[in-house]
């Protein structure tokens, strides 16, 4: 049995190890997302980022923080790119200001019916090698491209047709989402999604064009937006999961393997359980006398396209990376009969 003493130095020594190990990360980095830490999607990412240290032995442990954490949402490229963040997780229409191509890619708006076909067309029809092609002349490597679900409208007033966005103050991000508001009638007003809970409460908006439902319930904008519009018709933001490109091309290959596995991984791990949340999201509101869930008519979704395709052609036309983007996604709409 051991004395004291003896039991001391055992536990200090195990202590030291556990120090030793906790330290022995080859690869730290900071990686800034695009929602608040209190969204589920959120904890969704920063749970991946733990699976990595354990995947990878503890060779790469990832810090995802949430939006305004270093940067702002549209300087984040800028900060991956100068290396003052190693990555980050953010819709890439933040970007359109520096190249209209970042808004059509990020989120070609009314096109995606359904987030599996977005994350078919990226991973295996060209869409993240387009991406690439796009970011990395910005020092800037895609990993991998994520979504969600379909976006839901959370309004302060009815919204049952198009008509009813006639004048509506909608919170929209500049870009393709904008553009396409006031093609339908609507006063789009730009602002981050850090504001659309204040914006809402103070009326400065009438709805937003902000994430999904479940997680529009968790930052409580359904206390001053109680008719939101779900399923989502409009709205599915790529998320690009992104890394410095020196330090994407100075590791090893079977960590770039990881990688890439792990974050495709967390593409599909996402949209399967935020569509489970908006389903409970969903019964709980409509158990809530006070928020009034409507789902947009088929023939209402049908002239909100319309207005979205046109805008496709006027993008298509901005440079010869817009008109490629155009191409391969139409191509693939149509090769499956969903254009």
């Amino acid at each position: 049995m051991l004395n004291l003493k003896s039991r001391i130095l055992l536990t200090g020594s195990a202590l030291l190890l556990g120090l030793s190990t906790a330290q022995a990360a080859e690869y730290e980095w900071k990686f800034q997302a695009s929602e608040t830490s209190g969204e589920p999607s959120f904890k969704i990412k920063q749970e991946w980022a733990e699976k990595i240290t354990r995947m990878t032995d503890g060779r790469v442990e990832i810090e995802v923080m949430p939006i305004n954490s270093v940067v702002g949402p549209t300087e984040t490229l800028s900060a991956v790119s100068a290396g003052i963040l190693q990555g980050h997780m953010t819709d890439p229409s933040y970007f359109s200001g520096q190249d209209p191509a970042f808004g059509m890619l990020g989120n070609l708006v009314g096109a995606w019916q359904n987030p599996y076909d977005f994350l078919e067309f990226m991973k295996h029809a060209g869409g993240e090698d387009l991406y690439n092609e796009l970011v990395e002349p910005y020092g800037v490597h895609l990993i991998g491209a994520a979504t969600f679900p379909l976006e839901s409208v959370p309004s302060t007033v009815p919204i049952e047709s198009l008509e009813d966005f006639q004048g509506l103050k909608i919170r929209a991000p500049q870009g393709m989402v904008y553009n396409i508001f006031e093609r339908i009638g609507a006063t789009p007003v730009n602002l981050p999604g850090s504001e659309v809970y204040t914006g809402l409460e103070k009326g400065v908006i009438d709805a937003a064009d902000s994430t999904v439902l479940s997680n529009n319930d968790a930052m409580g904008l359904h206390a001053f937006a109680p008719y939101p519009l779900y399923p989502g018709f409009h709205s599915m933001p790529m998320i690009a999961v992104s890394i410095n490109k020196d330090i994407w091309d100075g590791l090893p290959e079977e960590l770039q393997t990881t990688l890439k596995t792990a974050f495709d991984g967390m593409a599909y791990d996402l949209i399967a359980r935020l569509k489970q949340q908006d389903i409970e999201t969903l019964q709980k509101l409509q158990e809530d006398s006070d928020v009034h869930p409507f789902d947009l008519p088929a023939e209402e979704r049908k002239k909100f396209r319309t207005a979205a395709e046109q805008e496709w052609q006027e993008w298509a036309g901005e440079n010869a990376m817009t008109q490629n983007i155009y191409d391969s996604a139409t191509a693939f709409l149509r090769s499956r009969n969903l254009l």
